[in-house]
């Protein structure tokens, strides 16, 4: 999963899709960034992958009623014999030339509708489905096709069929998933012409646990001697720093993009899961939940001790710390356990981390990185996340609570269908906080 910094162990808790029968349509709400930058209008494609097969599916049905019609006349008589009582002599109750026909009107009309003038409105299809229906209908119910062979049943149910496959191809298929991205186009367009301000750098907070120190605003130069000065480092340790700094400028912006949160799910601890889309990385969730501890506790167990995560997460098999790179960024592997009797196999996760301290928030901000010495496994299939990490904010009134924000953009890789993960990440994502839970009420108790 395409998890942050700290959040890494947790996306382990994501192959948890322990309820794989709980239910993609995205966000039509995006964030801009300056990280993103748009397409030039020129490399779009002008005809959609989607579009393109919706068009080969329906010559595929003018095809296949024509190879079945031409099947019906072999079998009767000689096939002349059979076109000239089908055509010549046309009799509305007993030939099958008129299905034919019906194939090709829907053809023509299609393929002008959605292929020659590209349109993106229902009406071409919702005619030539009407039409099909209602002749096939009256067809049925007068003629005395069914009285004949086979093909009487064969042909009118088939055209039927494919008329409605194709109307449910091109309305929840092909409209929606251009739709989507014209809405990721456009908000990628926006992105470089209005980039969102970041969260402003805070000054540093006197917390009772040991913290990074904060990176404060300035120059690529001045973060570089403030964390990675102190020793020699690489072009791969300065890639590795880069981007945890992307990652913490994308998770920074969806702070500020709340307002923009589109409301997925609750439960009855009151965690509210919302979801936004994020030009380039999709569908990005986001929970957000109320806990009854400081913000350094949670700081302290999620943030900090990710490797004690597997023993109170039962969702993370192994998360191990390959390498330090600075104050501030480190690269960890992660495994989450297989979940659903099998149906998800374990995944592992590379990932780059930085975490930094602020004022009145903690934050962990990750996404997958390539680590040389730790290449995929057969054993696990490598999954990828985007920007994305932990936000523990404090409160101003009573620091007994706390705020806690996961956010979560995550790609298992694998042949798990996209829509039927995006579905199961709420569920995990509250399973993740449940045992969270019972870890902050364990360690009050070993406190007392």
């Amino acid at each position: 999963m395409r998890s942050g910094v700290g959040y890494s162990e947790l996306e382990g808790s994501l192959p948890a899709i322990a309820s794989l029968n709980a239910s993609y349509s995205q966000a039509s709400l995006s964030l801009p960034s300056p990280y993103y930058s748009p397409l030039p209008p020129g490399e779009r494609k002008a005809f959609s992958d989607v579009r393109r097969t919706f068009c080969l599916f329906v010559t595929f049905d003018l095809l296949f009623i024509t190879l079945l019609w031409i099947i019906e006349l072999n079998i009767s008589k000689s096939i002349w014999t059979s076109l000239e009582n089908e055509v010549v002599l046309y009799n509305f109750k007993s030939s099958f030339f008129d299905i034919f026909l019906l194939a090709v009107f829907r053809f023509l009309c299609l393929q002008l509708g959605y292929a020659a003038f590209q349109l993106r409105h229902w009406w071409v299809i919702a005619i030539t489905t009407l039409v099909t229906s209602s002749f096939l209908i009256a067809k049925v119910i007068i003629s005395d096709l069914f009285s004949q062979n086979a093909f009487g049943y064969v042909l009118p149910i088939t055209s039927f069929v494919l008329a409605w496959l194709e109307t449910w191809f091109l309305d929840f298929k092909v409209l929606t998933q251009e739709a989507e991205d014209e809405r990721v186009y456009l908000a990628a367009v926006n992105a470089a012409c209005e980039p969102a301000p970041l969260i402003t750098p805070r000054a540093v907070s006197d917390g009772q646990f040991y913290s990074p120190p904060e990176s404060l605003a300035g120059s690529e130069d001045d973060l570089d001697e403030e964390g990675l000065g102190r020793r020699a480092v690489t072009d791969q340790d300065k890639e590795f720093v880069r981007q945890g700094r992307e990652a913490m400028a994308v998770v920074e912006q969806i702070l500020t993009q709340e307002e923009n949160w589109k409301f997925e799910k609750t439960n009855e601890q009151g965690d509210a899961v919302y979801t936004l889309e994020i030009p380039f990385h999709g569908k990005t969730f986001i929970l957000k939940a109320l806990l009854q501890c400081s913000a350094e506790l949670v700081y302290q167990e999620v943030i900090l001790q990710p490797e004690k995560m597997v023993q109170w997460n039962r969702t993370v098999s192994v998360c191990q710390i390959l390498q330090r790179v600075d104050d501030n960024t480190m690269v960890s592997y992660d495994v989450s356990a297989g979940a659903a009797g099998g149906v998800v196999s374990p995944r592992d996760f590379i990932n780059v981390r930085r975490v930094e301290r602020r004022r009145d928030c903690y934050i962990s901000a990750g996404m997958a990185t390539n680590y040389i010495n730790k290449p995929p496994q057969s054993r696990y299939v490598r999954g990828e996340n985007g920007p994305g990490g932990f936000v523990v904010l404090k409160s101003n009134s009573n620091p007994s609570v706390c705020t806690f924000i996961w956010v979560l953009n995550t790609d298992l890789k694998g042949r798990l269908p996209r829509y039927l993960i995006h579905q199961s990440l709420a569920a995990t994502m509250f399973e993740f906080m449940s045992h969270l839970r019972q870890r902050i009420n364990d360690v009050h108790v070993s406190y007392r």
